[in-house]
């Protein structure tokens, strides 16, 4: 079974694609495998490929102060991507990482905008998957403007309680901008009221 496969379905159920939009990517696709803790972007590296998730989890961070902090995570069917970097081909300031073993399938810049040449629906795509990364971040960045820590805490356990499942408590700590402490205190005040 190709491992494109995953990929194509996911593709199709986007409306407006036709099966010849979903065959335009094939002969340019890669598979990968990315191990546990194993790098998918490191800082300073320009991202070159966009994945597509078959499997696995990701997150993506920065460093301050010899800190880590968690700006994203990305599970199966989505794209894991430095869109930044990706589409203006400069370093990224921003490292990707598996947390638990990945199987990505990849295509690079080149690819995506044949496709946007040959295709309108194409250029639809991509231009819906830039407005979803614009409101991933102005959600993320307003979170942090408008909310405390329990109200961004459970706005996560509404919206993404897989998070709590898949992602290691530290890890969600320095996502939601707390200390590990300071989750585990929360997480107790949230589970006795």
């Amino acid at each position: 079974m190709s491992n494109f496969i995953q990929f194509k379905e996911w593709l199709k159920n986007v409306s407006f694609l036709t099966e010849n939009d979903c065959n335009l990517f094939e002969p340019f696709l890669q598979t990968k495998q990315i191990k546990s803790k194993d790098f998918f972007l490191r800082e300073g590296q320009t991202c070159k490929e966009l994945g597509f998730i078959n499997n696995g989890t990701f997150r993506m961070y920065y460093l301050s102060d010899d800190k880590e902090i968690n700006t994203h995570f990305s599970f199966e069917n989505e794209f894991v991507v430095n869109y930044d970097s990706f589409l203006q081909e400069t370093p990224s300031r921003y490292y990707i990482q598996a947390l638990e073993d990945a199987e990505i399938v990849t295509f690079n810049l080149q690819t995506l905008q044949k496709a946007y040449n040959q295709s309108q629906n194409w250029e639809r795509f991509g231009r819906i998957m830039a407005e979803y990364s614009y409101k991933l971040t102005t959600k993320r960045v307003e979170g942090f403007m408008f909310m405390d820590a329990e109200q961004r805490y459970l706005q996560m356990m509404k919206e993404t309680p897989h998070f709590l499942e898949r992602v290691p408590l530290y890890h969600l700590a320095s996502y939601l901008g707390i200390e590990r402490e300071s989750l585990s205190r929360l997480r107790k005040k949230i589970s006795g009221k």
